[in-house]
């Protein structure tokens, strides 16, 4: 199996520094287009010659070229041997670019032949699939449709023991923190999750895998971390010097979304969702002091919003929203007041501090003041 991760066609010089100021660069410039395409079609015939029969190569670019190098590739390998066009997809940070934020990247698989190497990987059912779908067989009808399948009796026949749902084409994988202890400082540095993932659907132990354009060694510790054979080309010193420190101590960074899903990372619940979509705020997850921030600033500060918890009094609440507030220089605060207790007379709060009582507050105090001045007009009456 062959992975390549070519320069984009950018029109940049690649350029980052690791935590020891290391400094790692590489130049994406090029005088025309048709310069990178000869470059790159020259290093995908000598992949097509040294790829054995039954293997595989991965492609993977961004929207620069993506077009140029899918054409490429049919002209090389053959139209008909395409497999599939991978979607990376990840979570980044927005940007100052006016248009749509770049959120995934392609890897495009093609094979040398028919006759190529794929190993299955499943996945866990939706959560959206119903108990008939994982139980009775399907067949399809007349019209080319997916039906259950029934015996001669009518009965639904159930189906033979499955091992979940084949992967997608769609891969959702973080990009490396700042803070992830395989982050190198290398620009263009790919995760191991998935370079481990493309190894483990077109190699089995043992076999050879080459990066043409290795880098900071991603795909050959996640080669050998998977027990195959690997070999790595850079003209980058550098980038060789990493590889080789990366190969004599192999470290993983273990994504906890993936582990745990996205829904661990939710922490609010559906009734403190509804007030701060009312109040119109983006919500903030996993911060005991913020709830939210009102999208709109105030003297060009955020303002930051926090609920009171069912388990905090109200003096503790003030003094989370207070601190967190203090951090994130907020021109003001809001507090939404949930339990009765002591009253605001009762508690310093903050000058830029604003205290809201919610909405069964306001309802239970308009109520008693409601039924107090019913009760004086009985009295007067």
């Amino acid at each position: 199996m062959v992975y390549l991760d070519p320069p984009f066609f950018s029109q940049k010089i690649q350029c980052m520094k690791d935590s020891n100021g290391i400094e790692y660069r590489f130049s994406d410039i090029w005088e025309t287009r048709g310069e990178y395409i000869e470059y790159i079609r020259i290093r995908i015939e000598e992949i097509k010659r040294v790829l054995k029969e039954t293997g595989s190569v991965f492609l993977h670019c961004d929207d620069s070229a993506s077009h140029y190098l899918r054409m490429i590739l049919d002209d090389e390998f053959g139209e008909n041997n395409f497999r599939s066009e991978i979607i990376w997809v990840y979570k980044r940070w927005s940007n100052a670019k006016k248009g749509l934020l770049p959120g995934h990247q392609t890897i495009f698989f093609y094979s040398k032949t028919s006759n190529f190497k794929f190993n299955t990987i499943y996945k866990e059912y939706s959560p959206t699939t119903n108990i008939d779908q994982i139980l009775q067989e399907r067949v399809r009808n007349s019209e080319g449709k997916a039906s259950y399948k029934y015996d001669k009796k009518g009965n639904v026949v159930i189906a033979k023991e499955k091992k979940g749902v084949p992967m997608s084409d769609v891969w959702e994988i973080p990009f490396l923190n700042p803070k992830a202890k395989e982050r190198t400082g290398y620009p263009t540095q790919k995760p191991i999750e998935l370079l481990e993932k493309i190894i483990q659907i077109s190699t089995d132990e043992g076999n050879l895998v080459l990066d043409p354009f290795c880098g900071s060694g991603t795909t050959l510790v996640a080669a050998k971390m998977l027990n195959r054979d690997f070999i790595g080309v850079d003209k980058n010193p550098s980038a060789i010097e990493l590889c080789n420190r990366r190969l004599a101590e192999p470290t993983k960074t273990v994504s906890r979304l993936l582990q745990v899903g996205v829904d661990a990372y939710r922490t609010k619940t559906d009734e403190e969702l509804a007030i701060l979509n009312m109040l119109g705020c983006d919500v903030v997850q996993r911060n005991k002091g913020i709830d939210g921030f009102l999208k709109k600033f105030y003297l060009g500060a955020p303002v930051a919003v926090k609920i009171q918890k069912s388990y905090e009094s109200f003096s503790e609440a003030i003094n989370l929203l207070n601190n967190a507030g203090k951090k994130k220089k907020c021109s003001f605060t809001v507090m939404i007041r949930t339990s009765e207790g002591l009253v605001d007379s009762e508690i310093p709060i903050p000058s830029n501090m604003i205290v809201i009582d919610g909405l069964d507050l306001q309802l239970n105090a308009s109520l008693l003041k409601a039924s107090n001045n019913y009760n004086k007009r009985l009295m007067r009456g």
